[in-house]
């Protein structure tokens, strides 16, 4: 049960499959939500088997996306299901990180704190300086798959988006829900 090999073996898996085309959720989301996991398990001091099942589940909260763009979560656990008995993990284990990837999923609905921890880091830029940079990937990929036709469906699919989605975690509802709400406002204005 090593995360690093798991990690390599990942990245290799996902560099080799993932389509072109998918310029939002490529190897930099899933880093960006590993990266701001770590972050929550350092903040929290998470234990070493809760830190463990967290970082998995975020290195493979999206990988099913290279099978099934429409169900990835769904394919994620799938893959899970396959791949993790050889690396070690426990039938628990694998129920755990199946939960945490299926919670991704929108609208998402987590319970417990892994879950709010996972969806917080899946979210994190909503309430971040990389609001557009980032969104601005997901709308170039939501164009190539036909989720909206131009820039003023996006925006409107951005406003029911935003007010809809919620932070789960302390640290997100105070550090990135005020901020997430200033870019909501930003882009009503723009169509006012």
């Amino acid at each position: 049960m090593n995360i690093r090999k798991l990690k390599k073996y990942i990245t290799d898996k996902i560099k080799n499959e993932i389509p072109e085309n998918l310029t939002y959720h490529g190897l930099h989301h899933t880093f960006d939500v590993l990266d701001c996991c770590n972050q929550y398990i350092k903040r929290l001091g998470l234990s070493g088997r809760d830190a463990w099942l967290l970082r998995t589940a975020a290195l493979l909260h999206d990988v099913g996306i290279m099978w099934n763009y429409f169900d990835h979560e769904r394919e994620g656990v799938k893959f899970a299901k396959e791949l993790l008995p050889d690396w070690g993990y426990t039938q628990k284990d694998i129920k755990t990180i199946s939960k945490l990837i299926m919670v991704t999923r929108i609208p998402q609905q987590p319970s417990t704190l892994l879950e709010k921890i996972i969806c917080d880091s899946d979210l994190d830029y909503l309430g971040t300086s990389s609001f557009y940079q980032i969104g601005n990937t997901l709308y170039e990929e939501f164009l190539s798959y036909g989720v909206v036709k131009n820039e003023k469906e996006w925006d409107k699919l951005q406003i029911k988006f935003l007010s809809a989605h919620k932070y789960h975690t302390k640290f997100a509802q105070k550090h990135r829900e005020p901020v997430k709400q200033k870019y909501l406002q930003e882009i009503i204005e723009k169509w006012k």
